[in-house]
């Protein structure tokens, strides 16, 4: 037999497998869908109100709601710059608690709000701030822009505001200018606790009086607002005189230093060779125990400065406002001249690291920007570093003393209704708030005992066919309905009484 007959005689040897064969279903038979019954509008009005509305006066509490995790995403996802910080929902009634207060006592001085870009020429801060500081050469974001100008992100406020002083003609003004800014700045710092590359600063600028009750006045407001704030403060208080007492200090400073052999002295004065008085802001150990027994610049103040500083004193003496005469406070900014101050957290070296706010006098900053001669004085706070504070020692934002009336609705034919009342009633002046984008009444509830309202006005299906409205006093939970047209008057007289 061939070998094809045997591979063929094997092939047909093997078993076939069998068909498979698909089982015919028997067809469905085709079912008639009941008609649904027909609802009367009223009745499900009716019966969901019944559901969503309780009537228990006890005030609604539940647990917060969970959320899962979020799912890692195989796309690298962008996060804020290093050293930048976003400012979420639950920080901004810090943010907004500190702005008021500041404003508030700011603007009772008589000072107005001024804004002030956060691009400037770079030319403006090298001039004001000093080319030589560690500011200007280390910490500013100085680029050229696509005209080829060069350019920088405010590293502080002041200098920004004598522009616009300058530019504007505000030497013409009757003087003195009073001004605050708040706004961002941005330096190119190491970031560490309480301390960022964008940061916020309120300023706060006199511009046009030399008069020492204006010394006097800023360090009153600077304190205040902490005080307001519930933060016990220190303040540090010195005089950094003329530039001709300064260059005279200089040397003498100069010649004490330099009978100290030490590595770190020999770097400090290459350091600070430009301006020598920066060394006693030093935060060098070594060198702040060397500087204890250095001659003091307030013995080489000239007479002008001397009485000018004593002035400034007394009236502080005369507000009861404590404060500490500190001869190393000489503040990092070449343009100071005369009184220079710091509000501490405490009373120690150690806190001087994180200092609340700081300032002094400036008469010739005006001048060095194009201007003519004019004295001026101000402060800054670093709000960062105040809201720090707050919540360190778990101080919270007071609850508004305001009556507040929160808006909550069932259904979407209800949402229609309420978008109207809720603008009906705040054009009023009626305190209302409300998240109409909350669906469930006790949901929307939980937020009114949140937010401290005094009542809620519900508008329910039942109600918006009956051109009703509940009135839910949420300490005792008590509801009352009534008559749409006469809301306003029912809140008012509720709110008059609470």
């Amino acid at each position: 037999m061939s070998a094809q007959k045997k591979r063929a005689s094997r092939t047909s040897s093997r078993a076939k497998p069998k068909a498979r064969v698909k089982k015919k279903q028997a067809p469905k038979t085709a079912r008639k869908k009941k008609a649904a019954p027909k609802r009367s509008v009223k009745k499900v009005a009716k019966k969901s109100v019944k559901k969503s509305l309780p009537l228990a006066k006890n005030r609604v509490t539940s647990k917060e709601p969970e959320f899962e995790p979020r799912k890692k995403s195989k796309k690298k996802n962008i996060a804020s710059v290093r050293g930048m910080r976003d400012i979420l929902m639950r920080d901004q009634r810090y943010w907004q608690w500190f702005l008021n207060v500041a404003k508030g006592i700011t603007e009772q001085y008589g000072y107005s709000e001024i804004e002030t870009p956060i691009v400037e020429d770079a030319q403006l801060f090298k001039r004001s701030i000093g080319d030589t500081t560690d500011l200007v050469q280390k910490e500013m974001y100085e680029f050229d822009d696509q005209s080829g100008d060069r350019i920088a992100l405010r590293p502080e406020g002041t200098a920004g505001i004598v522009r616009a002083y300058v530019e504007h003609g505000m030497l013409n003004m009757p003087q003195p200018v009073k001004v605050y800014l708040a706004g961002p700045m941005f330096r190119y710092e190491r970031p560490q606790s309480g301390r960022f590359r964008q940061f916020h600063q309120f300023n706060v600028e006199v511009l046009g009086s030399e008069s020492p009750v204006m010394d006097a006045e800023t360090i009153l407001i600077a304190h205040t607002i902490l005080k307001e704030l519930g933060i016990e403060t220190s303040i540090q208080v010195n005089s950094v005189g003329s530039p001709e007492a300064r260059a005279e200090y200089n040397k003498v400073l100069k010649t004490y230093l330099k009978t100290h052999k030490s590595a770190a002295v020999k770097e400090a004065l290459e350091r600070y060779s430009k301006n020598l008085l920066r060394i006693l802001d030093s935060k060098d150990p070594e060198i702040q125990s060397i500087l204890e027994e250095a001659p003091q610049l307030i013995d080489y103040l000239d007479d002008d400065c001397r009485a000018h500083f004593v002035s400034v004193l007394e009236h502080l003496d005369e507000l009861d406002l404590p404060y500490t005469l500190n001869p190393r406070i000489v503040r990092g900014l070449d343009y100071y001249n005369r009184t220079a101050f710091e509000l501490w957290h405490g009373d120690t070296e150690e806190t001087r690291q994180s200092a609340l706010g700081g300032g002094g006098r400036y008469d010739g900053l005006v001048e060095k920007l194009g201007g003519r001669e004019t004295p001026a004085c101000g402060f800054a706070l670093g709000i960062e570093r105040i809201i720090a504070i707050l919540r360190q020692e778990k101080t919270s934002p007071p609850k508004s003393d305001e009556p507040l009336v929160y808006l909550a609705q069932i259904g979407d034919n209800s949402k229609k209704r309420a978008l109207k009342l809720f603008e009906q009633l705040r054009s009023q002046g009626i305190p209302i708030i409300g998240n109409l984008a909350k669906d469930g009444l006790r949901q929307q509830l939980e937020i009114a005992n949140k937010k401290g309202a005094k009542f809620a006005v519900i508008v329910g299906q039942k109600e918006m066919i009956d051109g009703t409205v509940l009135i839910r006093d949420m300490e005792s939970g008590i509801q009352e309905t009534v008559v749409l047209e006469n809301i306003e008057k029912e809140l008012e007289k509720r709110l008059k009484k609470a």
